[in-house]
Protein backbone atom coordinates (compact mmCIF):
# COMPACT_ATOMS: atom_id res chain seq x y z
CA UNK A 1 0.00 0.00 0.00
CA UNK A 2 1.21 3.43 -0.88
CA UNK A 3 2.10 5.77 1.95
CA UNK A 4 1.57 8.74 -0.16
CA UNK A 5 -2.12 8.90 0.29
CA UNK A 6 -1.83 9.08 3.97
CA UNK A 7 -0.84 12.55 4.95
CA UNK A 8 -1.96 15.16 7.49
CA UNK A 9 -1.71 18.78 6.46
CA UNK A 10 0.81 20.88 4.19
CA UNK A 11 3.83 22.14 5.16
CA UNK A 12 7.00 20.50 3.21
CA UNK A 13 10.26 19.05 3.79
CA UNK A 14 13.05 19.58 1.48
CA UNK A 15 15.89 17.35 1.21
CA UNK A 16 18.65 17.64 -1.40
CA UNK A 17 18.98 15.12 -3.64
CA UNK A 18 21.22 12.40 -2.66
CA UNK A 19 22.89 12.30 -6.27
CA UNK A 20 27.11 13.31 -7.07
CA UNK A 21 27.11 15.84 -9.79
CA UNK A 22 30.08 16.52 -11.48
CA UNK A 23 30.46 19.30 -14.37
CA UNK A 24 29.52 18.19 -18.21
CA UNK A 25 32.95 18.20 -20.18
CA UNK A 26 31.88 20.45 -23.50
CA UNK A 27 33.31 23.97 -23.19
CA UNK A 28 31.35 26.28 -21.01
CA UNK A 29 28.52 28.53 -22.50
CA UNK A 30 29.48 31.79 -24.29
CA UNK A 31 27.01 34.70 -25.26
CA UNK A 32 27.43 34.74 -29.07
CA UNK A 33 28.57 37.96 -31.04
CA UNK A 34 27.00 40.23 -33.44
CA UNK A 35 27.82 38.00 -35.80
CA UNK A 36 25.57 35.21 -34.76
CA UNK A 37 25.49 32.10 -33.73
CA UNK A 38 25.67 30.10 -37.20
CA UNK A 39 24.36 26.85 -38.32
CA UNK A 40 22.20 25.01 -35.61
CA UNK A 41 23.52 21.45 -35.83
CA UNK A 42 25.42 18.21 -33.86
CA UNK A 43 28.09 20.54 -33.25
CA UNK A 44 26.33 23.53 -32.34
CA UNK A 45 23.31 23.00 -30.35
CA UNK A 46 23.42 26.64 -28.73
CA UNK A 47 22.68 28.07 -32.09
CA UNK A 48 18.93 27.65 -33.62
CA UNK A 49 18.11 29.79 -36.64
CA UNK A 50 17.51 33.93 -37.06
CA UNK A 51 19.30 35.34 -34.07
CA UNK A 52 17.64 32.85 -32.03
CA UNK A 53 20.13 30.81 -29.28
CA UNK A 54 19.78 29.19 -26.07
CA UNK A 55 20.44 32.56 -24.72
CA UNK A 56 17.24 34.16 -25.60
CA UNK A 57 14.41 34.78 -22.88
CA UNK A 58 11.90 32.43 -24.31
CA UNK A 59 9.32 35.32 -22.24
CA UNK A 60 10.23 38.09 -23.99
CA UNK A 61 10.92 36.50 -27.67
CA UNK A 62 10.13 33.67 -30.07
CA UNK A 63 10.60 32.65 -33.74
CA UNK A 64 8.17 33.52 -35.94
CA UNK A 65 8.00 30.54 -38.05
CA UNK A 66 4.68 30.88 -39.95
CA UNK A 67 3.46 27.82 -39.43
CA UNK A 68 1.06 25.50 -38.24
CA UNK A 69 1.43 21.82 -37.26
CA UNK A 70 -2.19 19.97 -37.05
CA UNK A 71 -2.89 16.89 -34.93
CA UNK A 72 -5.82 14.59 -34.29
CA UNK A 73 -6.31 12.58 -31.31
CA UNK A 74 -9.44 10.28 -30.98
CA UNK A 75 -10.14 8.95 -27.23
CA UNK A 76 -11.56 5.70 -27.16
CA UNK A 77 -12.90 2.91 -24.76
CA UNK A 78 -11.24 -0.19 -25.15
CA UNK A 79 -12.32 -3.14 -22.67
CA UNK A 80 -9.07 -5.20 -23.24
CA UNK A 81 -5.77 -3.69 -23.38
CA UNK A 82 -2.91 -5.95 -23.27
CA UNK A 83 -0.28 -4.38 -25.16
CA UNK A 84 1.43 -2.55 -22.43
CA UNK A 85 2.77 -5.56 -20.53
CA UNK A 86 0.89 -8.52 -21.56
CA UNK A 87 -2.40 -8.31 -18.88
CA UNK A 88 -5.40 -7.62 -20.52
CA UNK A 89 -7.36 -4.28 -18.82
CA UNK A 90 -10.01 -1.74 -20.07
CA UNK A 91 -8.53 1.19 -20.90
CA UNK A 92 -8.85 4.81 -22.30
CA UNK A 93 -6.57 5.33 -25.57
CA UNK A 94 -5.75 8.09 -28.12
CA UNK A 95 -5.82 7.03 -31.79
CA UNK A 96 -5.38 3.17 -30.16
CA UNK A 97 -2.38 3.70 -28.72
CA UNK A 98 -0.59 4.28 -25.37
CA UNK A 99 1.25 6.59 -24.85
CA UNK A 100 -1.20 8.71 -27.40
CA UNK A 101 0.82 10.15 -30.04
CA UNK A 102 3.68 12.28 -29.69
CA UNK A 103 3.21 15.92 -30.92
CA UNK A 104 6.62 17.14 -32.54
CA UNK A 105 6.51 20.85 -33.25
CA UNK A 106 9.42 23.96 -33.44
CA UNK A 107 9.85 26.38 -31.48
CA UNK A 108 7.67 29.70 -32.11
CA UNK A 109 5.01 27.20 -34.20
CA UNK A 110 1.51 27.38 -33.54
CA UNK A 111 -0.25 23.93 -32.56
CA UNK A 112 -3.59 22.80 -33.68
CA UNK A 113 -5.33 20.01 -32.22
CA UNK A 114 -8.64 18.19 -32.75
CA UNK A 115 -9.36 16.00 -30.04
CA UNK A 116 -12.57 13.65 -30.68
CA UNK A 117 -14.30 12.54 -27.71
CA UNK A 118 -15.72 8.70 -28.72
CA UNK A 119 -15.80 7.61 -25.23
CA UNK A 120 -19.11 6.41 -24.21
CA UNK A 121 -20.09 7.65 -20.87
CA UNK A 122 -17.27 10.49 -20.09
CA UNK A 123 -16.46 13.64 -20.94
CA UNK A 124 -13.04 14.75 -21.53
CA UNK A 125 -10.76 17.44 -21.40
CA UNK A 126 -6.46 17.91 -22.78
CA UNK A 127 -4.38 19.62 -20.77
CA UNK A 128 -0.68 20.65 -22.62
CA UNK A 129 1.47 20.22 -19.54
CA UNK A 130 3.86 22.73 -19.23
CA UNK A 131 3.35 24.54 -21.57
CA UNK A 132 2.62 28.67 -21.01
CA UNK A 133 -0.29 29.23 -22.83
CA UNK A 134 0.42 33.01 -23.23
CA UNK A 135 -2.59 34.93 -24.05
CA UNK A 136 -4.99 31.39 -25.06
CA UNK A 137 -5.39 30.76 -21.27
CA UNK A 138 -8.93 29.31 -22.74
CA UNK A 139 -7.00 26.50 -24.51
CA UNK A 140 -5.20 25.27 -21.55
CA UNK A 141 -7.51 22.39 -21.05
CA UNK A 142 -8.21 22.36 -17.18
CA UNK A 143 -11.87 21.69 -16.99
CA UNK A 144 -14.29 23.78 -14.52
CA UNK A 145 -10.91 26.12 -14.86
CA UNK A 146 -10.28 27.39 -18.63
CA UNK A 147 -13.15 25.38 -19.71
CA UNK A 148 -15.94 22.72 -20.15
CA UNK A 149 -15.28 19.10 -20.57
CA UNK A 150 -15.96 17.73 -23.89
CA UNK A 151 -19.08 15.82 -23.47
CA UNK A 152 -19.43 11.85 -25.24
CA UNK A 153 -19.54 12.34 -29.49
CA UNK A 154 -18.47 15.85 -29.35
CA UNK A 155 -14.78 17.69 -30.46
CA UNK A 156 -13.02 20.51 -29.75
CA UNK A 157 -10.14 22.34 -31.28
CA UNK A 158 -7.53 23.21 -29.40
CA UNK A 159 -4.60 25.69 -31.10
CA UNK A 160 -1.93 27.69 -29.05
CA UNK A 161 1.78 28.44 -29.66
CA UNK A 162 4.71 27.16 -28.22
CA UNK A 163 6.72 29.77 -26.65
CA UNK A 164 8.96 27.87 -25.45
CA UNK A 165 10.78 24.53 -26.32
CA UNK A 166 11.99 21.10 -24.75
CA UNK A 167 9.83 18.55 -23.32
CA UNK A 168 6.36 18.41 -22.41
CA UNK A 169 3.41 16.40 -22.21
CA UNK A 170 -0.24 15.81 -22.52
CA UNK A 171 -3.01 14.56 -20.56
CA UNK A 172 -6.88 14.03 -19.47
CA UNK A 173 -7.39 16.50 -16.84
CA UNK A 174 -11.11 15.30 -16.32
CA UNK A 175 -10.74 13.67 -13.06
CA UNK A 176 -8.14 10.83 -12.87
CA UNK A 177 -9.15 9.79 -16.11
CA UNK A 178 -5.60 10.10 -17.37
CA UNK A 179 -4.61 7.06 -15.31
CA UNK A 180 -6.87 5.20 -18.04
CA UNK A 181 -4.38 5.58 -20.93
CA UNK A 182 -5.41 9.33 -22.06
CA UNK A 183 -1.67 10.72 -21.88
CA UNK A 184 1.12 11.99 -24.66
CA UNK A 185 4.58 13.63 -25.08
CA UNK A 186 5.47 16.85 -26.56
CA UNK A 187 8.90 17.65 -28.40
CA UNK A 188 9.23 21.48 -28.97
CA UNK A 189 12.56 21.56 -31.16
CA UNK A 190 14.85 24.28 -30.39
CA UNK A 191 18.56 24.71 -29.21
CA UNK A 192 20.18 23.09 -26.60
CA UNK A 193 22.65 24.10 -23.69
CA UNK A 194 25.16 20.98 -24.96
CA UNK A 195 25.86 19.31 -28.04
CA UNK A 196 24.50 15.87 -29.22
CA UNK A 197 23.99 13.65 -32.07
CA UNK A 198 21.14 12.06 -32.10
CA UNK A 199 18.06 12.57 -30.59
CA UNK A 200 15.71 9.83 -29.00
CA UNK A 201 12.29 11.84 -28.18
CA UNK A 202 10.25 11.24 -25.37
CA UNK A 203 11.00 8.63 -22.57
CA UNK A 204 7.89 8.60 -20.81
CA UNK A 205 7.71 6.61 -17.52
CA UNK A 206 4.81 5.70 -15.49
CA UNK A 207 2.81 3.53 -13.09
CA UNK A 208 0.32 1.01 -14.24
CA UNK A 209 -3.05 -0.36 -13.11
CA UNK A 210 -4.48 -3.31 -13.84
CA UNK A 211 -8.11 -1.38 -11.59
CA UNK A 212 -9.77 1.72 -14.26
CA UNK A 213 -8.20 4.95 -11.91
CA UNK A 214 -11.80 5.76 -11.44
CA UNK A 215 -12.57 3.08 -9.02
CA UNK A 216 -9.45 3.61 -7.52
CA UNK A 217 -9.63 7.28 -7.16
CA UNK A 218 -13.28 5.98 -4.98
CA UNK A 219 -12.14 3.80 -3.58
CA UNK A 220 -9.00 5.94 -2.04
CA UNK A 221 -11.66 8.24 -0.88
CA UNK A 222 -12.83 6.22 1.67
CA UNK A 223 -11.06 5.95 4.95
CA UNK A 224 -11.43 2.80 5.99
CA UNK A 225 -10.02 1.58 2.62
CA UNK A 226 -6.68 2.88 3.99
CA UNK A 227 -4.29 4.19 1.04
CA UNK A 228 -4.91 2.84 -2.39
CA UNK A 229 -2.79 0.02 -3.86
CA UNK A 230 0.24 -0.58 -4.82
CA UNK A 231 1.03 -0.24 -8.87
CA UNK A 232 0.70 -3.52 -10.93
CA UNK A 233 3.39 -2.34 -13.02
CA UNK A 234 5.80 0.65 -14.46
CA UNK A 235 6.09 1.05 -17.84
CA UNK A 236 9.06 2.54 -20.01
CA UNK A 237 7.24 4.34 -23.11
CA UNK A 238 4.45 2.22 -22.29
CA UNK A 239 5.51 -1.01 -22.25
CA UNK A 240 7.35 -3.50 -19.63
CA UNK A 241 7.47 -7.08 -18.45
CA UNK A 242 4.88 -7.62 -15.61
CA UNK A 243 4.97 -9.72 -12.53
CA UNK A 244 4.86 -13.24 -13.95
CA UNK A 245 6.79 -12.59 -16.71
CA UNK A 246 5.10 -11.78 -19.91
CA UNK A 247 4.72 -8.61 -21.43
CA UNK A 248 8.16 -7.30 -22.82
CA UNK A 249 10.72 -4.93 -21.91
CA UNK A 250 11.16 -1.24 -23.13
CA UNK A 251 14.35 -1.65 -25.84
CA UNK A 252 16.11 1.44 -27.12
CA UNK A 253 19.66 1.35 -28.88
CA UNK A 254 22.42 3.42 -28.60
CA UNK A 255 25.16 4.26 -31.54
CA UNK A 256 28.53 3.45 -30.06
CA UNK A 257 30.79 6.97 -29.96
CA UNK A 258 27.82 9.00 -30.06
CA UNK A 259 25.94 11.23 -28.03
CA UNK A 260 22.06 10.84 -27.92
CA UNK A 261 19.60 13.12 -26.14
CA UNK A 262 16.77 11.60 -24.28
CA UNK A 263 13.40 13.10 -23.17
CA UNK A 264 13.20 12.01 -19.92
CA UNK A 265 9.15 12.24 -18.77
CA UNK A 266 7.50 10.89 -15.44
CA UNK A 267 3.36 10.64 -16.65
CA UNK A 268 2.71 8.60 -13.30
CA UNK A 269 -0.75 9.23 -11.39
CA UNK A 270 1.22 8.12 -8.14
CA UNK A 271 4.93 7.01 -7.99
CA UNK A 272 7.42 8.46 -8.02
CA UNK A 273 11.41 7.45 -9.09
CA UNK A 274 15.29 7.80 -8.92
CA UNK A 275 16.54 7.34 -12.39
CA UNK A 276 19.87 5.47 -13.39
CA UNK A 277 21.62 3.44 -16.17
CA UNK A 278 24.18 1.25 -15.63
CA UNK A 279 27.47 2.29 -16.29
CA UNK A 280 26.58 5.92 -17.44
CA UNK A 281 26.19 9.23 -16.44
CA UNK A 282 23.35 12.13 -17.93
CA UNK A 283 24.36 15.32 -18.64
CA UNK A 284 21.61 17.11 -17.65
CA UNK A 285 20.23 20.24 -20.02
CA UNK A 286 16.77 20.69 -19.37
CA UNK A 287 15.04 21.02 -16.08
CA UNK A 288 11.32 21.05 -17.35
CA UNK A 289 11.05 23.12 -20.51
CA UNK A 290 13.87 25.43 -19.21
CA UNK A 291 17.05 25.10 -20.22
CA UNK A 292 20.07 24.66 -17.72
CA UNK A 293 23.99 24.69 -17.68
CA UNK A 294 25.08 21.16 -18.51
CA UNK A 295 25.74 19.25 -15.31
CA UNK A 296 26.50 15.76 -14.95
CA UNK A 297 24.48 13.50 -12.34
CA UNK A 298 24.84 9.93 -12.01
CA UNK A 299 20.91 9.39 -10.82
CA UNK A 300 17.82 11.55 -11.00
CA UNK A 301 14.88 11.54 -8.52
CA UNK A 302 11.61 12.37 -10.81
CA UNK A 303 7.95 12.93 -8.96
CA UNK A 304 4.93 13.30 -11.18
CA UNK A 305 5.03 15.76 -13.92
CA UNK A 306 8.67 16.35 -14.27
CA UNK A 307 11.05 15.96 -17.00
CA UNK A 308 14.75 16.08 -17.34
CA UNK A 309 16.19 16.65 -21.10
CA UNK A 310 19.63 14.85 -20.65
CA UNK A 311 22.61 13.32 -22.98
CA UNK A 312 23.68 9.70 -22.50
CA UNK A 313 26.95 9.23 -23.92
CA UNK A 314 27.46 5.60 -25.73
CA UNK A 315 31.66 5.37 -24.32
CA UNK A 316 30.98 2.03 -23.17
CA UNK A 317 31.60 -1.45 -24.20
CA UNK A 318 28.84 -2.42 -27.02
CA UNK A 319 26.78 -4.62 -24.58
CA UNK A 320 23.11 -3.96 -23.22
CA UNK A 321 22.52 -2.00 -19.94
CA UNK A 322 19.88 -1.70 -17.44
CA UNK A 323 18.21 1.61 -17.19
CA UNK A 324 16.57 1.55 -13.79
CA UNK A 325 13.64 3.59 -12.12
CA UNK A 326 13.98 3.21 -8.50
CA UNK A 327 11.28 3.61 -5.80
CA UNK A 328 12.59 4.82 -2.66
CA UNK A 329 12.31 2.45 0.21
CA UNK A 330 10.29 5.35 2.39
CA UNK A 331 7.18 4.29 0.72
CA UNK A 332 6.09 7.91 0.68
CA UNK A 333 6.81 8.82 -3.06
CA UNK A 334 4.61 5.75 -3.99
CA UNK A 335 4.88 1.52 -4.42
CA UNK A 336 4.40 -0.51 -7.27
CA UNK A 337 4.50 -4.48 -7.09
CA UNK A 338 7.04 -5.27 -9.67
CA UNK A 339 10.73 -5.80 -8.11
CA UNK A 340 13.02 -4.17 -10.70
CA UNK A 341 11.24 -1.66 -13.01
CA UNK A 342 13.86 -1.52 -15.45
CA UNK A 343 14.61 -0.98 -19.84
CA UNK A 344 17.09 -2.07 -21.58
CA UNK A 345 19.47 0.13 -23.54
CA UNK A 346 21.67 -1.55 -25.99
CA UNK A 347 24.55 -0.16 -28.21
CA UNK A 348 24.04 -1.33 -31.90
CA UNK A 349 25.46 -4.53 -32.61
CA UNK A 350 24.51 -6.24 -29.23
CA UNK A 351 22.36 -8.94 -28.63
CA UNK A 352 19.21 -7.87 -29.37
CA UNK A 353 17.64 -11.04 -27.22
CA UNK A 354 19.85 -11.27 -24.20
CA UNK A 355 19.02 -9.28 -21.13
CA UNK A 356 21.58 -6.76 -19.48
CA UNK A 357 24.17 -9.42 -17.38
CA UNK A 358 25.47 -6.09 -14.93
CA UNK A 359 22.78 -5.23 -12.42
CA UNK A 360 24.93 -2.32 -11.26
CA UNK A 361 25.30 -0.67 -8.21
CA UNK A 362 21.89 -0.33 -5.91
CA UNK A 363 20.60 3.20 -6.16
CA UNK A 364 20.17 5.06 -3.34
CA UNK A 365 16.68 6.02 -3.56
CA UNK A 366 15.13 9.39 -2.15
CA UNK A 367 12.32 11.17 -1.73
CA UNK A 368 13.51 14.86 -2.74
CA UNK A 369 14.14 16.78 -5.51
CA UNK A 370 17.46 16.76 -7.05
CA UNK A 371 19.28 19.91 -6.90
CA UNK A 372 22.33 21.54 -8.39
CA UNK A 373 20.69 23.22 -11.22
CA UNK A 374 21.44 26.45 -13.00
CA UNK A 375 18.95 28.59 -15.67
CA UNK A 376 21.00 29.35 -18.64
CA UNK A 377 18.80 32.56 -18.97
CA UNK A 378 19.18 33.67 -15.67
CA UNK A 379 16.10 34.87 -13.61
CA UNK A 380 15.96 36.62 -10.12
CA UNK A 381 13.02 37.90 -7.70
CA UNK A 382 13.79 41.22 -5.76
CA UNK A 383 14.62 39.77 -1.94
CA UNK A 384 12.67 43.74 -0.81
CA UNK A 385 9.80 42.78 -2.55
CA UNK A 386 9.89 39.08 -0.36
CA UNK A 387 9.80 41.16 2.64
CA UNK A 388 6.98 43.24 1.90
CA UNK A 389 4.41 40.08 0.68
CA UNK A 390 4.38 36.84 0.52
CA UNK A 391 1.09 34.40 0.41
CA UNK A 392 0.96 31.07 2.36
CA UNK A 393 -0.99 27.75 1.29
CA UNK A 394 -1.33 25.55 4.48
CA UNK A 395 -2.82 22.41 3.47
CA UNK A 396 -4.39 19.72 5.58
CA UNK A 397 -6.12 16.06 4.99
CA UNK A 398 -9.57 16.15 6.70
CA UNK A 399 -11.64 12.75 7.65
CA UNK A 400 -15.32 14.31 7.53
CA UNK A 401 -17.95 12.16 7.75
CA UNK A 402 -20.45 12.40 5.17
CA UNK A 403 -23.66 9.87 5.40
CA UNK A 404 -22.16 8.11 7.95
CA UNK A 405 -19.32 7.65 5.79
CA UNK A 406 -15.61 8.52 6.72
CA UNK A 407 -13.87 10.18 3.95
CA UNK A 408 -10.79 11.91 3.14
CA UNK A 409 -10.49 15.64 2.31
CA UNK A 410 -7.59 17.62 1.08
CA UNK A 411 -7.89 21.08 2.40
CA UNK A 412 -6.06 24.47 1.02
CA UNK A 413 -5.95 27.21 3.90
CA UNK A 414 -9.12 25.22 5.26
CA UNK A 415 -10.47 24.92 1.56
CA UNK A 416 -10.97 21.76 -0.85
CA UNK A 417 -11.39 22.32 -4.51
CA UNK A 418 -14.44 21.52 -6.23
CA UNK A 419 -14.75 23.06 -9.93
CA UNK A 420 -18.23 23.74 -11.80
CA UNK A 421 -17.62 21.78 -14.99
CA UNK A 422 -20.76 23.55 -16.42
CA UNK A 423 -19.29 27.06 -15.62
CA UNK A 424 -15.53 27.28 -15.76
CA UNK A 425 -13.87 30.11 -13.84
CA UNK A 426 -13.27 31.78 -17.34
CA UNK A 427 -17.14 31.81 -17.60
CA UNK A 428 -18.04 33.99 -15.08
CA UNK A 429 -15.22 36.66 -15.79
CA UNK A 430 -16.95 36.55 -19.59
CA UNK A 431 -19.95 37.54 -18.12
CA UNK A 432 -18.65 40.00 -15.50
CA UNK A 433 -19.84 38.17 -12.71
CA UNK A 434 -17.04 38.00 -9.82
CA UNK A 435 -19.18 35.99 -7.50
CA UNK A 436 -18.34 32.08 -7.80
CA UNK A 437 -18.16 29.52 -5.01
CA UNK A 438 -16.23 29.63 -2.33
CA UNK A 439 -14.98 25.69 -2.91
CA UNK A 440 -12.85 27.52 -6.25
CA UNK A 441 -10.23 28.36 -4.58
CA UNK A 442 -9.82 31.17 -6.24
CA UNK A 443 -6.55 33.33 -5.17
CA UNK A 444 -6.87 37.17 -7.03
CA UNK A 445 -3.85 38.68 -7.98
CA UNK A 446 -4.44 41.91 -9.62
CA UNK A 447 -1.49 43.53 -10.21
CA UNK A 448 0.28 43.19 -13.83
CA UNK A 449 4.15 41.95 -14.15
CA UNK A 450 5.29 42.06 -11.01
CA UNK A 451 6.80 39.17 -8.57
CA UNK A 452 4.12 37.14 -6.26
CA UNK A 453 6.00 35.04 -3.17
CA UNK A 454 4.27 31.56 -2.02
CA UNK A 455 5.08 29.83 0.87
CA UNK A 456 3.16 26.08 0.84
CA UNK A 457 3.92 24.50 4.14
CA UNK A 458 2.93 20.99 4.65
CA UNK A 459 2.33 19.59 8.10
CA UNK A 460 1.96 15.77 6.99
CA UNK A 461 5.19 13.50 6.21
CA UNK A 462 3.98 12.73 2.52
CA UNK A 463 5.52 14.99 -0.16
CA UNK A 464 3.33 16.57 -3.01
CA UNK A 465 4.55 16.98 -6.53
CA UNK A 466 2.87 21.02 -6.89
CA UNK A 467 2.19 21.48 -10.70
CA UNK A 468 1.38 25.35 -11.59
CA UNK A 469 -0.73 26.02 -15.21
CA UNK A 470 0.28 29.06 -17.41
CA UNK A 471 3.88 29.30 -15.69
CA UNK A 472 7.59 28.38 -14.62
CA UNK A 473 8.35 29.52 -11.08
CA UNK A 474 11.59 29.82 -9.18
CA UNK A 475 12.39 27.35 -6.36
CA UNK A 476 13.40 29.77 -3.87
CA UNK A 477 13.98 27.00 -1.04
CA UNK A 478 12.68 24.68 0.88
CA UNK A 479 13.08 22.91 4.17
CA UNK A 480 12.49 20.57 6.52
CA UNK A 481 10.60 22.43 8.76
CA UNK A 482 7.60 24.76 8.61
CA UNK A 483 9.02 28.05 7.20
CA UNK A 484 10.66 30.69 9.97
CA UNK A 485 8.75 33.95 9.04
CA UNK A 486 11.55 35.92 10.92
CA UNK A 487 14.87 34.41 9.52
CA UNK A 488 13.88 31.71 7.32
CA UNK A 489 14.35 34.75 4.28
CA UNK A 490 18.22 33.74 4.47
CA UNK A 491 18.02 30.50 3.65
CA UNK A 492 16.11 31.70 0.40
CA UNK A 493 17.99 31.90 -2.71
CA UNK A 494 16.80 34.71 -4.84
CA UNK A 495 19.88 34.74 -7.65
CA UNK A 496 18.82 32.75 -10.46
CA UNK A 497 17.53 29.57 -8.52
CA UNK A 498 16.42 26.49 -10.96
CA UNK A 499 13.04 27.15 -12.47
CA UNK A 500 10.52 24.44 -13.18
CA UNK A 501 6.93 23.82 -13.16
CA UNK A 502 6.31 20.68 -11.00
CA UNK A 503 8.41 21.12 -7.78
CA UNK A 504 7.91 17.90 -4.44
CA UNK A 505 6.72 19.39 -1.75
CA UNK A 506 8.40 17.45 0.98
CA UNK A 507 6.85 15.93 3.66
CA UNK A 508 6.56 18.29 7.22
CA UNK A 509 8.40 21.12 5.31
CA UNK A 510 7.99 23.98 3.28
CA UNK A 511 8.38 25.15 -0.22
CA UNK A 512 8.88 28.93 -1.25
CA UNK A 513 7.97 29.74 -5.51
CA UNK A 514 8.07 32.88 -7.18
CA UNK A 515 6.72 33.67 -10.68
CA UNK A 516 5.42 36.79 -12.58
CA UNK A 517 2.14 38.16 -13.47
CA UNK A 518 2.78 37.99 -16.99
CA UNK A 519 0.28 36.27 -18.10
CA UNK A 520 -3.27 36.86 -17.52
CA UNK A 521 -5.65 33.92 -16.87
CA UNK A 522 -6.94 31.31 -14.60
CA UNK A 523 -3.86 29.15 -13.77
CA UNK A 524 -4.31 25.82 -11.28
CA UNK A 525 -1.80 25.11 -8.71
CA UNK A 526 -2.51 21.67 -7.69
CA UNK A 527 -0.18 18.27 -6.22
CA UNK A 528 -0.50 16.35 -9.30
CA UNK A 529 -1.10 12.65 -7.62
CA UNK A 530 -3.72 12.03 -8.48
CA UNK A 531 -5.77 10.66 -5.36
CA UNK A 532 -5.11 14.01 -3.97
CA UNK A 533 -6.00 16.54 -6.75
CA UNK A 534 -8.85 14.72 -7.17
CA UNK A 535 -10.05 15.54 -3.37
CA UNK A 536 -9.39 19.76 -3.28
CA UNK A 537 -5.73 19.79 -3.05
CA UNK A 538 -5.54 22.80 -5.32
CA UNK A 539 -6.04 26.59 -5.43
CA UNK A 540 -6.61 28.60 -8.49
CA UNK A 541 -4.35 31.85 -9.32
CA UNK A 542 -7.14 34.49 -11.00
CA UNK A 543 -4.57 36.37 -12.42
CA UNK A 544 -5.03 39.97 -13.34
CA UNK A 545 -8.73 39.62 -14.27
CA UNK A 546 -9.19 42.64 -15.59
CA UNK A 547 -6.86 41.46 -18.43
CA UNK A 548 -8.07 38.67 -19.45
CA UNK A 549 -10.49 39.76 -21.83
CA UNK A 550 -8.63 41.94 -24.11
CA UNK A 551 -5.66 39.27 -23.97
CA UNK A 552 -7.93 35.78 -24.49
CA UNK A 553 -10.88 35.02 -26.88
CA UNK A 554 -13.83 34.23 -24.18
CA UNK A 555 -15.93 33.78 -26.90
CA UNK A 556 -14.12 30.17 -27.54
CA UNK A 557 -15.72 28.22 -24.31
CA UNK A 558 -19.40 29.56 -25.39
CA UNK A 559 -19.85 26.29 -28.46
CA UNK A 560 -17.90 23.69 -25.89
CA UNK A 561 -19.80 24.95 -22.90
CA UNK A 562 -23.34 24.95 -24.89
CA UNK A 563 -22.65 21.15 -25.75
CA UNK A 564 -21.73 20.17 -22.04
CA UNK A 565 -24.89 21.95 -20.13
CA UNK A 566 -26.75 19.74 -23.07
CA UNK A 567 -25.40 16.72 -21.67
CA UNK A 568 -24.72 17.00 -18.37
CA UNK A 569 -28.49 16.32 -17.14
CA UNK A 570 -28.23 12.70 -19.08
CA UNK A 571 -24.34 11.82 -17.62
CA UNK A 572 -24.16 8.38 -16.76
CA UNK A 573 -21.20 8.92 -14.04
CA UNK A 574 -22.25 12.59 -12.78
CA UNK A 575 -19.13 14.40 -10.91
CA UNK A 576 -18.07 12.63 -7.84
CA UNK A 577 -14.68 14.79 -7.08
CA UNK A 578 -12.87 17.97 -7.62
CA UNK A 579 -13.65 17.58 -11.03
CA UNK A 580 -9.90 17.75 -11.88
Amino acid sequence: MSLRFICFGLVACWVAGLTSAMPATDPPLQPFGKYGCGQHGPKNRACWRDNFDIFTDTSTKIPDTGKTRTYDLTITNVSSFSSADGVSKPAMLINGQFPGPTIVADWGDWVKVNVHNQLQHNGTSIHWHGIWQKNTNDQDGANGATECPIPPGASKTYLFRMHQYGTAWYHSHFSAQYGNGVVGTIQVNGPASANYDVDLGPFSITDWYYETADRLERRAELVSNGPPPDSDNILFNGTHVNAQGGGKYSRTTLQPGKKHRLRLINTSLDNAFTVSMVGHTFTVIATDLVPVVPVKKDTLFMTVGQRYDVIIEANQKVENYWFNATLASSRFCGTTRIKQPAAIFSYAGASKTKKPTNPGTPVNAVCSDTVGFSPVVKKGAPKKEFLKSQGYLDVNLETPVIDDVAVFRWEVNGSSINVEWDRPILEYIREGDFDWPREANVIDIAQKNVWTFWVLENLGPVPHPMHLHGHDFLVLGAGDSQFDRVAGVNSLNFDNPIRRDVAELPGGGHLVIAFQTDNPGAHLLHCHIAWHVSRGLSVMFLERKGDIPKTVNLDNLEPNCKKWRAYEPTAVWPQSDSGL
